[in-house]
């Protein structure tokens, strides 16, 4: 079953862009140290993923099924949407890359089950808003606890280093359990593989990708929207995990990206817009828009071209 090559390379693509989003503004607040960051990221999203990751599974198998051949193809067309992303320093949607692929081979097939994919967008269209409103309450409410507590400078520091850690780690299983199935959902749609077979190879993949490419969009997510203090920083990732992981309970896929600018922006509306770096803003929505439409037609072509040479 050599097929599945892509969808190891689309988790190794998916944890190179997406570990920004649990630890990026932690690693770039320098309050906790981007190896620190990688190991951890990559254990919980394991476990996350073996432990919960099957209900995305179930989502993505109702929205279109085809076999092993053309599962390739939608893992291949959404791994090179989400690398070229990468290496441009954006944190994209993965999910939106995948349902792109899928949306793309269920209308050559006629096979789209166009409930399932409205369920999905309108998932993908709450997500940054939850995470916006989440991260605007936990800011005040988290905010009043650290001033009735009389923390030395010292403790204060020591509290926010290990809120983020125990922040990140939660949103790394909340990574895995939700987006696990972006990655070996097509396969488990074909009925090559079982969930939980494809929870495992997806989650292993995903920590790869974590530990070898993800510094360059942990940056862009922690440094280039809003400058993020420590405590603002805390409040994202724990916004973003606790917004990743109701999508979880719920069985669908959706963007973490969406969810942590999100969570960052809720802060920049707090510390005023003109803290937000609008460019910046400008290129990930552009990341966004992009990397369904990129991924649908790069899907169009290969399948359209194969199916004239004759290969599927």
């Amino acid at each position: 079953m050599w097929q599945i090559i892509s969808g190891v390379f689309l988790g190794w693509s998916l944890g190179a862009n997406d570990a920004s989003n649990v630890f990026g503004t932690a690693v770039a607040s320098r309050m906790v140290k981007f190896w620190t960051a990688a190991i951890l990221c990559s254990v919980f999203v394991l476990l996350g993923a073996v432990l919960q990751g099957s209900g995305g599974m179930h989502t993505y198998k109702n929205l279109s099924s085809y076999g092993l051949n053309f599962a390739f193809i939608v893992s291949l067309s959404g791994a090179l949407t989400v690398t070229v992303m990468t290496i441009w320093g954006l944190p994209v949607s993965t999910s939106q890359a995948v349902v792109g692929s899928m949306v793309a081979m269920g209308m050559l097939r006629n096979s789209i089950e166009w409930g399932g994919l409205t369920k999905v967008v309108l998932c993908w269209i709450g997500t940054p808003v939850g995470a916006m409103l989440i991260a605007i309450i936990l800011y005040y409410v988290v905010g009043e606890i650290f001033n009735r507590i009389d923390f030395s400078l010292f403790m204060y520091d020591r509290v926010l280093r290990w809120g983020l850690i125990i922040a990140g780690s939660y949103g790394a299983y909340a990574l895995g359990a939700n987006n696990v199935a972006n990655v070996t959902g097509p396969f488990v749609a074909s009925g090559e593989i079982t969930p939980q077979t494809g929870a495992l190879i997806g989650g292993l993949s995903i920590g790869l990708g974590v530990i070898t490419f993800s510094r360059t969009v942990m940056m862009t997510v922690g440094a280039g929207l809003v400058k993020l203090n420590a405590f603002s920083a805390f409040v994202v990732v724990l916004a973003e995990a606790i917004t990743v992981h109701i999508y979880a309970e719920i069985g669908v896929p959706v963007s973490t990206s969406q969810a942590v600018v999100g969570a960052v922006l809720g802060i920049g509306i707090i510390r005023g817009v003109k803290t937000v770096n609008f460019g910046m803003l400008a290129r990930i929505i552009f990341g966004w828009i992009g990397t369904p439409a990129i991924s649908f037609a790069l899907t169009w072509g290969i399948t359209v071209a194969v199916m004239k040479a004759g290969i599927l």
